[in-house]
């Protein structure tokens, strides 16, 4: 019974942290887009694998620090475009900018 008890207790922790882990590694899109300059800024959005692909029409505009602190791996900038590793969620910010527009 002892054993019961302290399986379920484990189990609720558990539980617990994979939600507070999932919460936190999510990406707040909305500041993503902002920190794109905004949906007027973006041309043309591409989602290959873990990484993000975005045209823009002033890449000035771009808060590089912020979409790294949101937690981009990695950011590289050729003319006017970004390619932004993301991981899982590239897809999800493709998806979500393309409905924005």
């Amino acid at each position: 019974m002892e054993y019961v008890i302290i399986g379920i207790v484990l189990l609720i922790v558990l539980l617990a942290i994979l939600k507070a882990t999932k919460k936190d590694a999510s990406l707040d899109l909305n500041k993503l887009v902002e920190y794109l300059g905004g949906k007027e800024n973006i041309i043309q959005t591409e989602s290959k694998l873990s990484r993000f692909i975005v045209t823009l029409h002033d890449v000035s505009k771009a808060n590089k620090e912020g979409i790294q602190k949101l937690g981009a791996k990695g950011i590289v900038e050729i003319e006017n475009q970004l390619k932004i590793i993301l991981g899982p969620e590239s897809k999800q910010l493709k998806k979500f900018i393309d409905e924005l527009k």
